[in-house]
């Protein structure tokens, strides 16, 4: 960012890159930020974490893609406030080939869980954008739900909307209180908190939704 050096190959190695490089710029000594190497280490313990509920499959590779978008949308949007459209472009076709691998296995049967799962969030969020003339939602979040939607479904994506508006209702007013940055009382970045949901619900949705219909019943 400050000369200009364009990357080599052996400059992206995660992790290991910045800290051969002392977490210096190679050309110009300027310090690199820490969130280089935190994001990438988050990255691949989350790979490892997906990969370990999954096993080597499609799903996997799938959500492995997904949480990559994830990160980088989510600190994008709360620097920002705008989630870039190729964001949810990519998460889009995520939850297309997942229904076209569906079309070639066979398994139309549970293709309308993910085509439902498309609408489920997004129309309402659609809806309440209208009303409010974009005051009450972004476009990127309701873009962002429906991509997830369809790779997801509408059982886990109308879970990860659920978590997601719990942790901006918590982590957003725990903000409001200790800072003193005037802007954090009025402006929600709620992509990070939507996407934390979405992970939740990939990682660990049905479970979730086990236990809380278990619970209901057992009373």
């Amino acid at each position: 960012m400050e000369c200009g050096y364009t990357l080599e190959w052996y400059d992206l190695i995660p992790i290991f890159s910045y800290i051969s490089l002392k977490g210096k710029c190679r050309k110009c000594g300027t310090k690199l930020s820490v969130q280089y190497p935190l994001i990438e280490g988050l990255n691949g313990a989350l790979y490892v974490l997906i990969t370990a509920v999954y096993g080597l499959t499609l799903e996997s590779v799938l959500y492995c893609f997904m949480t990559s978008a994830l990160i980088a949308l989510a600190v994008i949007d709360f620097r920002t406030f705008e989630i870039p459209v190729g964001f949810n472009i990519f998460i889009l076709l995520l939850g297309i080939t997942r229904v076209v691998y569906l079309l070639i296995t066979g398994g139309e049967d549970g293709i309308l869980l993910y085509i439902v799962g498309l609408f489920a969030v997004s129309i309402p969020l659609l809806i309440i954008w209208l009303i409010t003339k974009g005051r009450g939602i972004g476009g990127g979040d309701i873009k962002l739900m429906g991509a997830a939607g369809l790779l997801l479904g509408w059982k886990l994506i109308l879970l990860a909307f659920a978590i997601g508006c719990i942790l901006a209702s918590v982590i957003h007013v725990a903000r409001m209180k200790m800072s003193k940055d005037e802007n954090v009382s009025h402006v929600l970045a709620m992509g990070p908190y939507l996407a934390a949901g979405i992970l939740v619900s990939a990682l660990a949705g049905y479970t979730m939704i086990n236990w809380y219909i278990g619970s209901l019943f057992s009373y």
